[in-house]
């Protein structure tokens, strides 16, 4: 059904091979980011969630 409709568009096929890059690009950043990310930054981060307990319960 939908695929009569989309061969009937001129350029359609430039959609997923943008959208393959635009996917890689985005996880590539994002992976370097974490990569060099301070590692006591994450170790602050991870232990929010614990601080704010402890916080309560005194």
């Amino acid at each position: 059904m939908f695929r009569n409709n989309l061969e009937s568009i001129a350029g359609v096929s430039i959609y997923p091979i943008f959208s393959l890059l635009v996917f890689v690009a985005f996880f590539t950043v994002l992976i370097a980011y974490l990569v060099k990310m301070d590692k006591e930054h994450i170790e602050k981060a991870s232990r929010i969630p614990l601080q704010n307990s402890e916080l309560n319960n005194d």
